[in-house]
């Protein structure tokens, strides 16, 4: 059975709506940053941080990213989408560990939903239902 989980752009997020193609450049920009860390170890640390391809695909009309796995021992694949919560709902990013995903896929998963939360001072509802905040809550 397939797990999700969900960045939720909550009160005192950077930004109250998110798209597709913004999500696919902060994930782009994760890949970026792990270049210059592996650049200044003088190792391929990207391969490493993000071993997928990433491809935009649409299935039903709805858009997700597919991020396929390089090295498939180790890594299936993992979907990452955007919505929102009812009408009024908050805007969120989730990611999907499919049926068949790795214990790799599930430490990525958490990995990237940690930094696109941590980017946009969202709240983060994991995979084991637990929920971080990175955001100022004022009570």
């Amino acid at each position: 059975m397939s797990k999700s989980a969900y960045i939720k752009l909550v009160k005192g997020s950077k930004q109250s709506e998110i798209t597709l193609e913004e999500t696919k450049n902060l994930m782009l920009y994760y890949q970026e940053m792990t270049s210059y860390t592996g650049q200044q170890l003088d190792w391929d640390y990207q391969e490493a941080a993000f071993p997928y391809e990433m491809e935009e695909r649409e299935q039903e009309g709805i858009h997700y990213l597919l991020l396929t796995g390089k090295n498939r021992q180790h890594y299936n694949y993992l979907m990452i989408g955007t919505g929102q919560e009812k009408e009024t709902g908050p805007h969120y990013i989730q990611i999907v560990l499919p049926d068949r995903a790795t214990h790799g896929d599930k430490a990525k998963a958490n990995e990237y939903a940690k930094f696109l939360a941590k980017q946009l001072q969202a709240e983060l509802h994991l995979f084991n239902d637990r929920i971080m905040y990175f955001n100022e809550r004022k009570g």
